[in-house]
């Protein structure tokens, strides 16, 4: 059992440990996943830096993309989460890996690598800014950013107490209650590096790290039709983000028992009806060269 937030939340908090919800977000994180990589046009003697590694999503997808000379150095603020890749990665001498942060990669050389890829990671950083300095320094002349990040500024912006994809429900009351303790500043479960930045930032802080070519596809939905709620009792042993507790623990948190019984009731039902949610988001790709 580990006690590292970034490795529980990762593989087991992030979808309840329940099949059907690991299946449904499987679909989203192959997506990003190929964006990145499409991105960073792999060849195949790249060395390729993939920071905030996580359980290896995009660094073991680029070991299949490269050759026998190619390299993928996983780096990651978790012990926990780079000896599960290690794990992973077996005897490949084509793997290795370097504890460090975004803004701060120490332990790799000036120059010394063909592509930097990330997702989802400097959501989790103050120092964002310092981190496009950190990839510009690491990469060699020509050398390639690709990168994703979700844009939270666009979900707390339009509707953040549209709770689990329902804009409109009889369980509203219940659903502000447990939006507020995810949403509110003033709350302990609130981190404001998620909601920071946007995508215009992004391009910002490339430009001004020296980057050139620069490029972000953005995307925003608003109320779009979704997937359906698939397991509500594994949903409720989710939680959005490493940083914040599950959706079961603030439900008992803020509603009473009485408010409890006629949410489940309700969601319940949702999940057994297949209802089609609606889903809010904000994300970008961006790509870059280090002239």
């Amino acid at each position: 059992m580990t006690n590292d937030r970034w490795s529980q939340w990762l593989l087991t908090r992030r979808d309840g440990d329940s099949e059907p919800i690991r299946a449904q977000n499987a679909v989203s994180l192959a997506a990003f996943r190929d964006g990145v990589l499409a991105r960073a046009a792999l060849r195949p003697d790249d060395v390729v830096l993939d920071v905030g590694c996580g359980t290896g999503l995009i660094g073991f997808a680029a070991l299949e993309r490269l050759g026998p000379a190619g390299q993928v150095i996983f780096t990651d603020i978790s012990d926990d989460l780079l000896d599960e890749c290690r794990r992973t990665a077996g005897d490949d001498p084509r793997a290795s890996f370097v504890r460090a942060g975004a803004d701060d990669l120490t332990g790799i050389e000036d120059a010394s690598v063909d592509v930097v890829t990330m997702r989802s990671v400097l959501l989790y950083s103050d120092r964002k800014e310092a981190a496009f300095h950190e990839f510009f320094r690491v990469l060699r002349p020509g050398g390639r950013l690709s990168l994703f990040e979700p844009i939270n500024r666009f979900l707390v912006e339009h509707g953040p107490h549209r709770m689990f994809g329902l804009p409109d429900s009889p369980v509203d009351d219940l659903l502000r209650k447990i939006s507020l303790v995810y949403f509110d500043a003033g709350s302990a479960a609130a981190s404001q590096t998620i909601v920071d930045f946007d995508e215009r930032d992004l391009l910002a802080w490339a430009d001004a790290a020296g980057f050139d070519a620069i490029e972000l596809d953005y995307r925003a939905e608003l109320r779009a039709l979704a997937d359906p709620i698939v397991d509500w009792e594994g949903l409720k042993r989710t939680a959005p983000n490493p940083l914040a507790p599950t959706y079961g623990d603030v439900i008992a948190g803020v509603l009473t028992a009485e408010e409890q019984r006629r949410l489940d009731t309700y969601m319940r039902g949702l999940a057994e009806a297949a209802t089609p949610t609606r889903r809010t988001l904000g994300m970008a790709f961006l790509a870059a060269r280090r002239p």
